[in-house]
């Protein structure tokens, strides 16, 4: 490999003549390794953005010259736009502020900006001025945070939530068999079943809303320690403005920036709500796998699109294969939030030094999630309900002589339950039989779609 000698505040090091980076970049790869997980792109990305917005700010406050300044916010805007993605191999697994990917950062830029401009731009004195890794990496975490949040998550998480109100609307009368514990239980509309979906799904919405006041806080300009050493009046407020506008996201100052890099409590509390969302796909994902099970022996209420065989021995197989994969992302994500927690723990002092994994693991549950979204949207505008089935189980329901516990009470109720399962009859047949109640009584009490209550629910 050809190389070429660069210097920092330690000597002279070897890197690759084709690098973008220098010496600093170097050496994390020289001690942490040439890992395959580098930095997510996400993470790259919000850093740079920083790094253009700082010097605007930077120039304002008329500590950097404007033509430098200039040059760096050309250079960075072109990696916020991701270009030169591959001159960032620093692993996660480094120096725990993220200090390695700051000046790996920083390196290209500089040598971005000089090789532009004719200028010497220098990675610490000019691109880095005003600023610590110890505040620009708490910052771009919720940088990226924030826009995947924003531009990916919740539009897909939209989308679904609509896909699921329409697909609920459409199914409104559509009366099932309802289960709890797995077992038949009374009945309700698959416009209910869905209904609860997207509840679920819309307060996950609510939760990402809520929270986002919280993560547009940053605490740049806090500089080392988070008390603003060496850094000008007004480039905290200057360089957030900035970035906001460059990005169309809202960021302000944090009211206390020491508490946002002494601790991570809003990237856990974002993997906690990443975390929710998780789960309730997972549970929609169960029940879609649930409803298509069989074709024969299963509960076969519905028929998802069939995307690929489901076997390499048995011929004609078809499987949920997009709801397992759902499965195995809300898993991920849940390990990604074990990470998080024990990360957002392992702070002391003045810093949380796990800052590079907590990057990684919320871009990670960010894209899977998105990815999910928009999987269980493709099955649920999908599937096709099986009538005869639907209707064919529900006939059999003996629950549904829950509707004479009025009339009748409990235990006699119970009596015509146990008979017409034993006897794998109708429920109003034996009802008829077991009590004196006439058949119109009866047809009115054990009418499954009045036991949903669902014209009155539909009303209110």
């Amino acid at each position: 490999m050809r190389t070429r000698s660069e210097r920092d505040s330690m000597g002279e090091v070897l890197v690759p003549q084709d690098a973008l980076y220098g010496a600093q970049t170097q050496r994390a790869l020289d001690n942490f390794g040439l890992q395959q997980r580098p930095m997510p792109g996400a993470f790259i990305r919000a850093l740079a953005a920083i790094k253009a917005a700082a010097a605007r700010a930077n120039s304002d406050c008329a500590v950097l010259d404007p033509a430098l300044a200039t040059a760096i916010a050309s250079a960075a805007r072109s990696i916020a736009d991701g270009e030169h993605a591959q001159h960032f191999p620093v692993s996660v697994f480094q120096t725990g502020s993220g200090t390695s990917s700051n000046m790996n950062v920083n390196e290209v830029i500089a040598r971005l900006a000089s090789a532009a401009s004719g200028l010497q731009v220098h990675p610490n004195d000019h691109v880095n001025c005003s600023q610590s890794s110890n505040d620009v990496v708490p910052s771009a975490i919720q940088v990226l945070a924030m826009g995947g949040l924003s531009r990916r998550l919740e539009p897909a998480l939209g989308q679904l939530i609509e896909t699921v109100r329409e697909r609920a609307d459409e199914l409104y009368t559509v009366t099932k068999t309802g289960r709890t514990h797995l077992m038949d239980a009374m009945p309700l509309t698959f416009g209910q079943e869905l209904g609860a979906w997207a509840e679920q799904l819309q307060e996950c919405g609510e939760r990402f809303a809520g929270l986002k006041p919280r993560l547009g806080r940053l605490p740049l300009g806090g500089s080392a320690v988070g008390t603003g050493v060496n850094v000008p009046a007004g480039f905290r407020e200057r360089c957030i403005a900035g970035l906001s506008s460059q990005l169309a996201l809202h960021f302000e100052p944090a009211d206390n920036p020491f508490s946002r890099m002494a601790g991570q409590d809003v990237s856990l509390e974002l993997s906690s709500t990443l975390r929710a969302l998780a789960v309730v796909l997972g549970k929609v994902a169960n029940d879609l796998r649930w409803m298509g099970s069989g074709p024969l022996s299963g509960l076969a209420e519905i028929q998802l699109q069939a995307l690929q065989p489901g076997s390499s021995i048995m011929p004609g197989k078809v499987n949920p294969v997009l709801p397992e994969a759902v499965l195995m992302v809300a898993a991920d994500v849940m390990g990604n939030d074990a990470s998080i927690a024990l990360s957002a723990h392992s702070g002391n002092f003045q810093l949380n030094v796990m800052l590079p994994l907590i990057a990684e693991k919320l871009a990670a549950s960010i894209d899977a999630l998105v990815w999910a979204c928009e999987a269980l949207r493709s099955c649920i505008a999908g599937f096709t309900v099986n009538t005869p089935r639907v209707e064919a189980n529900l006939a059999a329901n003996p629950i549904l002589v829950t509707a004479l516990n009025a009339r009748l009470g409990y235990d006699r109720a119970a009596t015509i339950a146990k008979r017409a399962y034993a006897e794998q009859r109708p429920v109003l047949d034996v009802a008829l039989e077991e009590c004196d109640l006439s058949r119109e009584e009866l047809e009115v009490l054990l009418d499954p779609q009045r036991l949903t209550g669902v014209e009155d629910w539909r009303e209110d």
